[in-house]
């Protein structure tokens, strides 16, 4: 509400007398004296119609509403008539004692001071209620358009504040305004911690119901108009719910996810392209990338979800050791990288994310490879995001070669070959064990074998090859040839 105690000074052409720092505060209602009982609202003031003999009453210390007085605005006629035969500046003078906030009008009835209160209230309150109105409508479309990133930032713009939206265990989702500075606070406010809140005026919205609880909203503003910033919140915190249902990781789909990524990752499915079809990714190559957090407010696994919605992308991805690792169409390569630099801007939570190269569906295993070790180079050097194709490494040596340099360097690779003359298990086996820098263990999980059928397959490498894996030069000619051998 914008009509305030100095909007209603002009209103009706009086003196204010005794204004303090609740001048600049809206008043909620009008009422006479004898209505008075206690004050409504801490951050509101309340206009109180009294005549002059009202005025003595309430003024006297033994009065029961004496503080409901002082937390409103007395409407005095201070005209001679008003007093009932007192002197106009004997009122004044009562007033000016007392330290109560008045305003001394010229003559005029009650009931007339009244109604032209009531209709200013009227007016301010419509006028409150188009912009929540004309502010929902907006928050409606940009939600069409954007998403929920869109809503939190065009909620923060109109309530002239900062919005953070927490998920029921209080790990921030989204943030706009300076809300990423409050996260805690917001968090404190949302699961009633015993924490220390800097922002007495935060405002918690739930977002959905009590029995199904999605999210919370927590918003806090600079400006006075409560009333209107609490129901475009709620609006807003409709919204969000919605948002956010569009999409629920149950667990079946996080297993179906897993299965069908390992089976693309190890080899077990014979078709690749057609399990990736019945996926609904169309496209014959993909970008692996590696995100982490070290914070454990952020669940990555819903922040990519929503961020392959907005991309409109199938939730090709899973979690491995903590991080999520997931592909990517090459087009939308620098759309993911985008969404992590402002979120990670945004929240003010340390992101770290590899992403390998494009690399053709039958041989996805070599683009994640390589986004785990961007991802190790990002962790090392503190980055953001790293991508592979910029290390000077493997794709430099390669660079340097001719085609028939990196021919002869394939052919070292040809004893691997089985009796159709084409690569299969033993070739897949070494890109895995060397990707995973040579752990047996994590090595035999990935191609779903035991220890010992591994060990004996790395001896038949050695043999066929005449390479020794307990060579580091040795690993990495293997290495190279591996990346020749698929270009």
């Amino acid at each position: 509400m914008a009509f305030d105690v100095l909007s209603l000074t002009r209103l009706l052409g009086g003196t204010l007398k005794n204004a303090d720092r609740r001048a600049t505060t809206p008043i909620d209602s009008v009422i006479v004296a004898r209505d008075l009982t206690v004050h409504a609202h801490p951050q509101f003031v309340t206009a109180i119609v009294v005549t002059s003999d009202e005025l003595a009453a309430l003024l006297r210390s033994d009065d029961h509403r004496k503080d409901a007085v002082r937390a409103g605005v007395l409407i005095v006629d201070a005209s001679p008539a008003g007093a009932e035969g007192a002197d106009g500046i004997v009122v004044e003078r009562v007033i000016e004692d007392s330290g109560v906030m008045a305003i001394l009008c010229p003559p005029r009835s009650r009931s007339a001071v009244l109604t032209e209160i009531a209709a200013a209230l009227a007016v301010d309150q419509a006028a409150e209620d188009r912009l929540v109105t004309s502010g929902t409508k907006v928050l409606t479309q940009v939600a069409r358009r954007g998403g929920v990133k869109a809503v939190m930032a065009e909620l923060a713009h109109r309530i002239d504040g900062w919005a953070v939206l927490l998920d029921s265990q209080g790990h921030a989702i989204a943030s706009s305004g300076a809300g990423a500075l409050h996260v805690r606070d917001a968090a404190a406010v949302a699961l009633n911690q015993p924490v220390r809140v800097r922002h007495p005026g935060l405002q918690l919205h739930p977002v959905g119901a009590s029995e199904d609880l999605t999210a919370y909203l927590v918003v806090a503003s600079r400006a006075g108009a409560m009333s209107r910033i609490r129901d475009l919140s709620s609006h807003g915190a409709a919204l969000l719910d919605l948002l956010l249902r569009t999409h629920d990781n149950t667990t079946a789909d996080r297993l179906g996810r897993d299965v069908m990524i390992t089976s693309l990752l190890t080899g077990q499915s014979a078709d690749p392209r057609t399990l990736l079809r019945r996926w609904g990714v169309h496209d014959d190559r993909l970008t692996a990338f590696v995100l982490s957090s070290r914070s454990k407010s952020v669940d990555l696994e819903r922040l990519v979800t929503r961020w392959f919605d907005e991309l409109g992308w199938m939730h090709v991805m899973t979690l491995e050791n903590g991080a999520v690792l997931g592909f990517i169409r090459d087009d939308r390569v620098d759309a993911v990288a985008t969404r992590i630099m402002d979120y990670a801007r945004e929240v003010n939570v340390p992101l770290r994310c590899g992403f390998g190269t494009s690399s053709p569906i039958e041989h996805l295993e070599q683009s994640a490879s390589e986004a785990r070790q961007a991802h190790q180079v990002a962790l090392a050097d503190g980055q953001v995001h790293v991508q592979y194709e910029a290390l000077p490494t493997v794709r430099f040596v390669l660079d340097q070669l001719d085609s028939d340099a990196q021919a002869n360097l394939a052919r070292t690779l040809n004893g691997l070959r089985e009796n159709d003359g084409q690569h299969g298990e033993l070739t897949r086996t070494l890109r895995v064990y060397l990707a995973e820098n040579g752990s047996l263990g994590i090595t035999a999980t990935q191609l779903v074998i035991h220890r010992q059928t591994l060990s004996s397959r790395l001896r038949q490498i050695e043999d066929r090859t005449g390479l020794s894996m307990e060579n580091p030069d040795d690993r990495t000619a293997a290495w190279l040839a591996l990346r020749a051998l698929e270009r």
